[in-house]
């Protein structure tokens, strides 16, 4: 079994992501889909590529990756679930991504975890290296110091 995962997101987002993924992992080709939603695209007309975008999709499960809930791309994503046996999930990031393109032969419910789980780990602060954190001297405004 191999789930399909569809990104729909405003454009470039979705054809940009699917890109890094075939990048690192081009064997999943035939399981990941880009659907860009152009600007002053119609929902309707969004609905209609997205379908037809799934129709050479396999008939298991679907996992649909979307960029901003609330937005045009994810109201177009949960009417397309809801015409399915399909999982959305708002908030698509590259770590996400490549964690359900690398699950993606889970259960859908399984490969659902993993990608929240990826998405919300691929998100950190990093620390600032050593010679940007040095410590400064803090100038007192009664003195005038000057550092060159």
């Amino acid at each position: 079994m191999s789930n399909s995962i569809l990104i729909i997101a405003h454009a470039p987002l979705a054809q940009a992501l699917r890109d890094c993924a075939m990048h690192v992992y081009p064997e999943c080709a035939q399981s990941v889909i880009a659907l860009d939603v152009l600007p002053q695209a119609q929902p309707e007309t969004t609905l209609e590529q997205a379908r037809q975008a799934l129709a050479h999709a396999p008939d298991e499960g679907l996992l649909v990756l979307t960029d901003i809930f609330g937005a045009t791309p994810a109201n177009v994503a949960q009417k397309l679930v809801a015409e399915s046996n399909a999982k959305l999930i708002a908030g698509v990031n590259l770590p996400m991504l490549f964690r359900t393109v690398c699950y993606r032969h889970e259960s859908l419910d399984a490969l659902v975890a993993r990608a929240l789980t990826g998405g919300t780990q691929g998100v950190m602060q990093v620390a600032i290296t050593a010679p940007q954190n040095q410590n400064r001297r803090i100038h007192d405004q009664n003195q005038h110091d000057h550092q060159q």
